[in-house]
């Protein structure tokens, strides 16, 4: 009977951890469309991806302490309904904003609810062998999510319409609640340390001012842009104190003296910098730029994850054979020489998805070398005991700079527009104009955009110009992700240090 309901527990966190996977990477897919149907501009677009990372920022480490609190199983019963009802709301919004407010509520849900799957599982399965091999189901369920989220968003476009990518989500969430309320079994730590309310709000609020800056600076005064970064900078001030002043902070921040354990959190970073949010433009590039529907781009995303399923028992081959040290530089290094390649295949002339390809497939080579090695090792590099504050601030860091990275790259995309633009009309049009053209064509809906500017028919009848600098919009972003991850390559390399370390510099256990 104990594995039976094991089996249960297990099949509806998988099922919630689904979930999670496809809501990052099926929607980018139908963003072109919600360009053209629900009237959202550029900025719209990045908030609607940005919101659900924001969100899950905000609520991953609170979500530990409350589960041991109040029940493990309680908690995922309540973030999993509050997931479910948030992407009813998605799929129902009538409007861009409201459809950022709904996309905000389904990352607190779906944040708090990755944080409980892990909670859940640990205590659910006592047994060592039995706890290793239901962690390896999730993870090949959650990499099913992502890896397959594209495919499965275009498809739903293509046989419904955009408002069934979040839709769908509802019945699987009822399916999910059924299997957990009938395996999970209910468990509480009586001796659960407060809440860090303080380290939360100021990270959450440093976070936000960020992206908020980043993405909406260009319409910010002088004035408000200070206030902003003056507002972003306190709070991240505020978060360090806080960290420090209390007894039971959310980040210990001892544990980055541990060279394994910061060098894996480079890989963190790195593969966010990059890959992740990346992966929210693709789509616009292979629409906008190439001209493909929502269906094709979806397979043509494939070669972009597939990789992050597959690679994984070859990386930690990798690391068991070289070390932590050689294969997460190494992933970084694959990663940064696939954007490299795909800035390349996009500079040609007459570029497709076959110029593509390569670099598509070698980044996803790469952050498959990447991820499994820097997750067992930010874990491996403490003692058991400090485990969960490892993984914690291993996901902090990734969604942190995912957050922020989204913002960047858009910004990027946008400047790279603007700067193509500015070279080729920039005498025929105001400044204001040539920015708001220029975050139309970073839609990657070129069709009508002389109805926004009426000078646009008479200065480009063909649409080449503007069909160019959106090319060189991506060039940009393409070269940025290659050289900084190829950067964050070599930090991590010189972070992890020479093969022999001190003892006291290798943790409890270091993931080698």
């Amino acid at each position: 009977m104990p594995i039976q309901r094991n089996t249960i527990a297990l099949t509806g966190v998988c099922l919630a951890s689904l979930l999670f996977g496809l809501e990052i990477s099926s929607v980018p897919v139908i963003l072109p469309k919600l360009e053209s149907v629900l009237a959202a501009n550029f900025r719209d677009l990045q908030w609607i991806m940005n919101a659900y990372t924001i969100a899950c920022t905000t609520v991953l480490m609170a979500t530990g302490t409350l589960a041991d609190r109040f029940g493990r199983k309680s908690v995922m019963v309540i973030t999993t309904v509050a997931f479910g009802l948030a992407s009813l709301l998605c799929g129902l919004a009538p409007s861009a904003a409201l459809l950022i407010a709904a996309r905000f509520l389904q990352g607190l849900a779906g944040g708090a609810m990755l944080t409980c799957s892990v909670a859940v599982l640990s205590h659910q399965f006592q047994d060592g062998r039995e706890r290793g091999k239901a962690f390896v189901a999730w993870s090949v369920v959650s990499g099913i999510g992502l890896g397959f989220g594209p495919a499965i968003g275009g498809l739903i476009v293509a046989l419904s319409n955009w408002q069934w990518v979040f839709l769908i989500h509802v019945p699987l969430a009822l399916l999910a609640l059924a299997f957990i309320g009938a395996g999970v079994t209910q468990s509480r730590d009586h001796n659960a340390q407060k809440l860090d309310w303080a380290g939360m709000l100021t990270l959450s609020a440093a976070v936000f001012g960020f992206s908020y800056l980043i993405t909406q600076g260009a319409d910010l005064g002088t004035s408000a842009r200070i206030g902003v970064i003056s507002a972003s900078v306190a709070a991240f001030i505020a978060f360090l104190v806080a960290e420090r002043v209390n007894p039971y902070p959310m980040f210990d921040f001892s544990v980055f003296r541990i060279r394994q354990f910061s060098g894996a959190i480079m890989g963190a970073i790195g593969m966010n910098f990059s890959y992740w949010p990346f992966i929210i433009y693709l789509p616009i590039y292979y629409s906008g730029v190439l001209g493909y529907d929502s269906t094709t781009t979806g397979l043509l995303l494939l070669v972009y994850t597939l990789p992050f399923m597959v690679m994984p028992p070859i990386a930690e081959r990798i690391r068991a054979r070289y070390q932590a040290r050689i294969a997460i530089p190494l992933g970084l290094l694959t990663l940064g020489i696939g954007f490299i390649a795909m800035w390349i295949g996009s500079r040609l002339e007459g570029a497709t998805w076959l110029t593509m390809l390569p670099g598509t497939l070698i980044a996803g080579i790469g952050i498959g070398l990447t991820n499994s090695p820097t997750t067992n090792t930010t874990t491996g590099a403490v003692s058991p005991d400090r485990a969960g504050m490892a993984s914690g601030i291993d996901i902090s860091a990734r969604l942190i700079t995912l957050a922020i990275n989204i913002a960047v790259l858009g910004l990027l995309l946008t400047q790279g527009i603007v700067s193509h633009l500015r070279a080729t009309l920039g005498a025929a049009l105001e400044p204001d104009e040539l920015r708001a053209l220029a975050e139309r064509v970073a839609t990657g809906n070129l069709e009508g955009l002389a109805q926004g500017t009426p000078k646009l028919a008479a200065l480009d009848p063909s649409g080449a110009i503007v069909h160019a600098a959106l090319v060189n919009g991506f060039g940009w972003v393409m070269l940025y992700c290659g050289i900084g991850v190829l950067a964050l390559s070599v930090i991590g390399f010189a972070i992890f240090g020479p093969k022999r370390v001190a003892p006291q510099e290798r943790g409890f256990a270091p993931a080698e």
